[in-house]
């Protein structure tokens, strides 16, 4: 069974920061990843986005860039996801997600292009 595991969310204080982890129990080499975010709500966002290990393309939506840095070991079959000054606006559930690395990137914030999906870890940003 292909699943993908979300951890390292938690609550934080205003301009604290947290590393979340996406681990496979397949191995991730093929496939691009993407984070998303749901805040009660709102629909899911693309957050960002990392091609596969032939790639070295990576996206952020515009509120996290400067903050938010992905990045992939395959060896571990994990994708990180590291947030630094993090603000109230940034709480939501966090998704991680596997896509074919053939598709456009430019369509990275899609939800419907992305394939396997994890169950979600909580981020709650607050004093």
């Amino acid at each position: 069974q292909l699943q993908l595991v979300e951890s390292g969310g938690g609550l934080v204080q205003p301009g604290g920061s947290l590393r979340l982890s996406c681990t496979a129990s397949f191995s991730l080499d093929y496939y691009a990843i993407g984070w998303f975010r749901q805040a009660p709500g709102k629909e899911r966002e693309g957050v960002s986005f990392i091609s596969n290990s032939d790639g070295t393309s990576s996206n952020y939506t515009d509120s996290v860039k400067g903050r938010f840095t992905i990045s992939r070991d395959d060896g571990k079959n994990t994708v990180y996801l590291q947030m630094n000054s993090l603000k109230p606006k940034d709480t939501a559930i966090y998704y991680c997600a596997t896509r074919n690395p053939l598709l456009d990137e430019t369509t990275w914030g899609r939800p419907p292009t992305y394939d396997h999906w994890g169950q979600g870890t909580q981020v709650t940003v607050s004093t």
